[in-house]
């Protein structure tokens, strides 16, 4: 009997033993950084090939749930239903590996002022659609609004991570989304949990959700999540309990929800007994359709950084930090010219507000802290400029030609010129 040994790959083997090194080295200037690790530039083969601002499609992979509420008469059950759709949002978003199996790069690309990310669902919920723009550089923010007018029902927010390193890399993710449904005139106002990297010295990098996050809506339901990792002793990675209850009455839940966000969970009512079970894992996702890439805006994120993305699924590590550096440096340009001169870079879709009744209404948080978190800054969906660049678009109207038009995006080689 003869054994045939597969052939081993050296350069797969050289690259895996510098990648770990990188790492590692990595880490230590992490753990001896003060400060927000957003700001820290990562190892070029850590980086994935996708922006932040393509997160926000997270929200809405699953449109039919994203609407089922409005189809539901009862307030308690749809505040199970919202639950279950925003369940639905987390596995995915936060898994290690992609849906072949194979280990997702940890890191996406720090998006630039003004980058923009755009596209919609088509479905049997009808049309869903998604506007994103990083509206804030320093803090990094996120702005969204996803919204599917068949059913009423639309999702604003915005996000602004900040991360730290206390024995691992952890992320806060400050801000708050409110998915509002027409049919009820109900809002729900919506939470994130953090996260934390486990596998960081056996270079197996997952994240984990920890914490708590909360949904809570103007019907007068509140949904508290506790999220928890597997602990040494016993325990599974990736597992939650959420309660449902009516506002300030915890300890009488009107269900109890527990499980695993990437995998499966139970329905319970409040005396525990189980009226349904879910598994996460049967869900498919419903592609996100985006403009062909040479039709795009040059803000768009696909289009921005293609020599980026390119370089990265090539395994191309100089031609990624070049490129990426490229972009970096005329942010860098443009923003200092910005100041010179005196002005801000106008937002494309959203607007700065000081107040948003609607949080302040139902946060979770006491009346004498904002909203917001610490982090105050607050943007909404302008339906005006909105409407202004639609309108533009359908009379053929482009938008001028400068360097400051796309953001810094080959602003260099257009001073080159």
């Amino acid at each position: 009997m003869s054994l045939t040994i597969a052939p081993v790959n050296c350069e797969d083997k050289r690259d895996e033993q510098h990648h770990k090194s990188a790492w590692l080295q990595f880490m230590k200037s992490v753990a001896t950084f003060r400060g927000d690790l957003t700001s820290l530039t990562a190892p070029p083969f850590l980086l994935a090939p996708r922006s932040i601002v393509e997160y926000s499609a997270y929200w809405a992979e699953h449109p039919r749930l994203l609407v089922s509420p409005a189809r539901e008469e009862c307030p308690k059950r749809r505040a199970v239903l919202v639950l279950q759709w925003f369940l639905s949002t987390l596995k995915h978003q936060h898994a290690s590996k992609d849906e072949n199996g194979k280990r997702k790069k940890l890191k996406p690309l720090n998006p630039f002022l003004g980058e923009i990310f755009l596209g919609k669902w088509l479905d049997d919920a009808g049309t869903t659609h998604l506007v994103t723009e990083q509206v804030s550089h320093h803090p990094p923010a996120t702005a969204f609004r996803i919204w599917n007018d068949a059913h009423g029902v639309r999702l604003e927010g915005h996000v602004s991570p900040k991360a730290y390193f206390s024995s691992t890399i952890n992320i806060e993710r400050h801000g708050y989304s409110v998915l509002h449904i027409d049919k009820y005139n109900e809002d729900h106002w919506i939470t994130m949990p953090k996260v934390h990297v486990e596998g960081i010295v056996t270079f197996q990098i997952a994240p984990e959700l920890s914490g708590v996050s909360y949904i809570r809506s103007s019907s007068g339901y509140t949904t508290r999540v506790n999220y928890s990792s597997k602990g040494w002793i016993k325990g599974k990675s990736n597992s939650f309990t959420a309660t449902i209850y009516p506002d300030n009455d915890e300890s009488n839940p009107l269900f109890i929800v527990e499980g695993r966000w990437n995998d499966s969970y139970t329905i319970k009512d409040g005396k525990g007994k189980v009226m349904e079970t879910v598994d996460l894992t049967s869900l498919r996702r419903t592609p996100l359709q985006v403009a062909p890439l040479e039709s795009q805006h040059p803000l768009e994120s696909r289009r921005a950084w293609k020599p980026v993305v390119d370089a990265i699924n090539a395994n191309d590590i100089f031609t990624t930090g070049h490129e990426k550096s490229r972009i970096e440096n005329a942010q860098r340009a443009l923003r200092k010219m910005e100041k010179d001169a005196g002005e801000t870079w106008a937002r494309r879709y959203f607007t700065q507000v000081e107040e948003d009744p609607i949080a302040e209404k139902l946060s979770v948080k006491s009346k004498s802290a904002p909203a917001d978190g610490p982090n105050r800054m607050i943007w909404k969906f302008d339906d005006e400029k909105f409407k202004r660049i639609a309108e533009n678009q359908q009379n053929g109207i482009k938008s001028p030609v400068r360097s400051r038009f796309d953001s810094g995006v080959g602003f260099l080689e257009i001073e080159a010129v």
